[in-house]
């Protein structure tokens, strides 16, 4: 199905990024793929003071070699914390943009699959400030994973045994479907298909509501969408590993999220088919507010 042979981890030396190093260290021990750790060096601009409340740009300060090899030494000692037995883990050093070096090693490197640690930080802190691994979402060509806090460490190798994949027959949900059925543990108990109906919108009323929100009603919509989600699970799929079809009502989000701890589940896969990003700013998404309160990895694939 999908093979990942090449998985990209950035780091910035802080908890959440060893946490992410670790899983894509499990992760590259179940694969066989090799891992390259990169750390960005940002340096910011430089800006001399003037009379009359103005200021001049200067030369952002750069690595003198003695910076960059202490710099080295660090990324080299954050790596050696952690047990990477057997793989194969190479680690680079590069300056500048934090967003557009990553993406740079990514496509140079023809990563697979990029792993990253979230920060955890909620709120208009979030919304006015973004993050690194926000911005990689949304601009990586290849699947991202994101390692949130509350991920326990892992031990020995990375196994998948539940997985939750959220169908909403989109090209790029199907695409996540692929990848969750690879990544399930052999033997294990599978991947969960979760479609929810999101029946009417938490902002929006109208009178027709509650003639339309019934017993029946709703157990026909949850009928009709169980059918199409049986119908369009490919064979192959079902071939390669148990395959549970579970449908639900409400918003998609909170679904996934409650069924993700219901099932116990181990990962999160989600298609993302690319929205703007004053829609992302303003009203946020499935996927983002999955990845701020999801306790398991989330799994991020592109159309």
């Amino acid at each position: 199905m999908i093979a990942i042979r090449r998985i990209l981890c950035p780091v910035d030396f802080s908890r959440f990024s060893r946490h992410a190093l670790e899983q894509a260290v499990a992760l590259a021990r179940e694969t066989g793929a090799e891992v390259s750790v990169l750390h960005v060096f940002v340096f910011a601009p430089v800006a001399l003071p003037v009379s009359a409340g103005g200021s001049i740009p200067l030369e952002p300060i750069r690595l003198d070699p003695p910076g960059r090899a202490m710099l080295q030494a660090e990324l080299r000692e954050f790596v050696d914390d952690i047990d990477t037995e057997g793989i194969t883990l190479t680690t680079t050093l590069f300056e500048g943009d934090a967003v557009g070096r990553i993406l740079d090693r990514a496509t140079d490197w023809n990563a697979d699959l990029v792993v990253m640690g979230t920060h955890g930080r909620s709120g208009f802190e979030r919304l006015l400030l973004g993050s690194v691994t926000e911005k990689i979402l949304r601009k990586a060509t290849c699947p991202v994973l994101t390692v949130p806090p509350r991920v326990s460490n892992p031990v020995g190798g990375l196994s998948f045994g539940r997985i939750l994949c959220g169908m909403d027959f989109s090209a790029a949900s199907f695409r996540a479907l692929d990848y969750a059925v690879s990544l399930a543990a052999p033997g294990g108990p599978g991947v969960t298909a979760l479609n929810v109906v999101e029946l009417f919108s938490d902002s929006t009323s109208t009178r027709d509501e509650p003639v339309l929100d019934t017993p029946d009603f709703r157990a026909e919509l949850k009928r009709t969408a169980l059918a199409r989600l049986h119908d369009a699970i490919p064979q192959r799929v079902r071939d390669a590993c148990p395959v549970t079809e579970m449908v639900t009502m409400g918003k998609a989000w909170r679904e996934i999220l409650r069924v993700a701890g219901a099932e116990e589940c181990e990962l999160i896969v989600l298609g993302v088919e690319g929205r703007g990003t004053a829609d992302l700013l303003l009203f946020g998404s499935t996927t983002q507010h999955v990845l701020r309160q999801a306790a398991c990895p989330i799994l991020t694939i592109r159309a």
